[in-house]
């Protein structure tokens, strides 16, 4: 099963980093938030990625390009008057990644549809690329495939900043719409499993996933919630940032579930 990853606005809610890159490359620990993502699907066995990126594209475009570089010790001889490279250990990863451009401005749930072709005809998983999380990726996956629905959304209590989830006793999502003072703190942290008729909800570029796609899942019954109580966290600001950063450090990092 092929990991989306969306990784193509703008970041302007930390634009102290995201004016160099896009805001999946920002750092932690010294390495792109987008990577911490991956290395969670990766632990649990999901190693081939399509990244719909947009904003500064080209940035995570040459970061894969040199990731062998980066990750391994190098010798570099000029001795003889030539240019050898001998390369003595490396830690690369048994990763696909396909990094495609979806536009500059095109929104969410038109990135994915513009990765269609990547995805092909077969259950896809899907999620931002500014969050991390310690979901176990293979309960997820199973509780898909189990309930049998279009689109599974995992949901997490993180207090009234974000959009709300009506959920059933069942697990069904019956609406996703903007928070009100009596709703409750379930919201979409991302992490999805898609059937590909998803897409066909997606009308076009301006389409955002979390809009009309998701609503409409919703409303035919085919929208359920994988309900996690462990950890997670976004970085939309230099505070989360901050936050996460020293959680790395620390040696505390909840979501470093790889060894």
């Amino acid at each position: 099963m092929k990991v989306v990853l969306l990784a193509g606005g703008f970041g302007t809610r930390i634009s102290e980093e995201s004016q160099f890159k896009p805001k999946p490359m920002v750092e932690l620990g010294g390495m792109p938030i987008l990577w911490h993502i991956m290395k969670l699907y990766s632990h649990y066995g999901f190693n081939e990625f399509i990244i719909c990126a947009g904003y500064k594209q080209h940035v995570i475009k040459e970061y894969f390009a040199d990731y062998f570089l980066h990750m391994s010790d190098i010798t570099y001889n000029f001795t003889n008057g030539n240019s050898e490279m001998v390369v003595h250990r490396t830690a690369s990863e048994p990763w696909k990644v396909t990094v495609v451009d979806t536009g500059l401005n095109t929104m969410t749930g038109g990135r994915v549809r513009r990765v269609r072709d990547y995805i092909g005809n077969e259950p896809f998983m899907l999620t931002y690329g500014d969050g991390v999380s310690d979901i176990d990726i293979s309960e997820l996956v199973k509780f898909h495939k189990a309930h049998g629905k279009m689109v599974t959304m995992s949901a997490y209590n993180a207090g009234q900043r974000f959009g709300v989830l009506d959920i059933g006793d069942d697990g069904q999502i019956n609406d996703f719409r903007e928070k009100t003072q009596g709703d409750g703190n379930m919201i979409n942290i991302g992490f999805m499993v898609c059937q590909p008729e998803f897409i066909d909800l997606i009308e076009g570029d301006s389409t955002v996933l979390e809009k009309a796609p998701l609503e409409t899942a919703a409303h035919m019954g085919q929208l359920m919630a994988y309900k996690h109580e462990g950890f997670w966290q976004c970085m939309d600001t230099v505070r989360e940032k901050e936050q996460l950063e020293k959680m790395w450090a620390t040696g505390q990092a909840p979501w470093k579930v790889w060894d």
